[in-house]
């Protein structure tokens, strides 16, 4: 089962997940949606991978890092959360929501689109 996790409690996740190493929010996106509305680092480290790029890069991500997974709505997310998990990462974790949850929840300044 993949973890959904809120915007709102991306903080829980952080905190909760940290003692398994450094955390990471993997942005699945284009990169002209990202040019569009993205997110800063904030207590985990911001990896960008389009959602097509993540099988040939696999080997970038560390399986037993922390990992969630966001986009534009969280349907691409939980793919590609759901193709780590398959591929024995431990703690995967897909943002609901996507970003333009996280405009509505979090930060109000980011582009929703």
């Amino acid at each position: 089962m993949i973890a959904q996790v809120r915007p709102t409690q991306i903080s829980q996740w952080l905190a909760a997940v940290r003692g398994h190493g450094n955390p990471v929010v993997l942005d699945v996106r284009e990169p002209a949606e990202r040019q569009l509305a993205s997110i800063q680092a904030d207590g985990f480290e911001l990896i960008t991978i389009p959602m097509g790029a993540v099988p040939p890069r696999l080997a970038e991500l560390d399986p037993s890092q922390p990992i969630a997974c966001l986009c534009h709505h969280g349907g691409r997310s939980m793919q590609v959360a759901a193709f780590l998990k398959a591929r024995g990462f431990t703690h995967v974790a897909n943002i609901a929501g996507g970003i333009n949850a996280w405009s509505a929840e979090v930060d109000p300044s980011i582009a929703r689109y």
